[in-house]
């Protein structure tokens, strides 16, 4: 069998989310698992450290690729990421789905697609989803 090396990498910096929320590594896991499983993934193991007096890390490893967050509490901020390899995995839902979590005052975000030829640089077009 042979597998494509296409893939899309989506970064996003949320700045003005709110502090407990992001010094909560039990939530953001819970709610990690869920933005892959949005976006049609497979997770395959899960790793969330919180730690002191401040921040959390949560990477969600894919069969995919992965999901992480890295959060900044005291400044408000998260560093999210989010790589898939295939075309059947689009792991700008898992984002957006952690953009209607994190509701952030301001977002700057990338999209690279990779594994082709030359990195692509696209900018994302961010969306609220509604959470069920």
């Amino acid at each position: 069998m042979e597998y494509s090396t296409f893939g899309r990498h989506v970064a996003v910096d949320a700045w003005g989310v709110d502090f407990d929320l992001l010094n909560n590594a039990e939530m953001l896991q819970a709610h990690m698992v869920e933005a892959a499983e949005a976006c049609g993934a497979t997770v395959l193991s899960v790793q969330a450290k919180q730690f002191e007096p401040q921040g959390a890390t949560v990477l969600v490893l894919l069969s995919e690729s992965h999901l992480s967050i890295h959060t900044y509490p005291e400044k408000g901020f998260a560093a999210l990421d989010c790589y898939t390899c295939g075309e059947t995995v689009d792991p700008q839902l898992a984002i957006d789905y952690m953009m209607s979590v994190l509701k952030p005052e301001k977002v700057h975000a990338k999209k690279l697609v990779r594994g082709i030829g030359e990195l692509q640089v696209i900018e994302p077009e961010l969306k609220q989803v509604e959470l069920v």
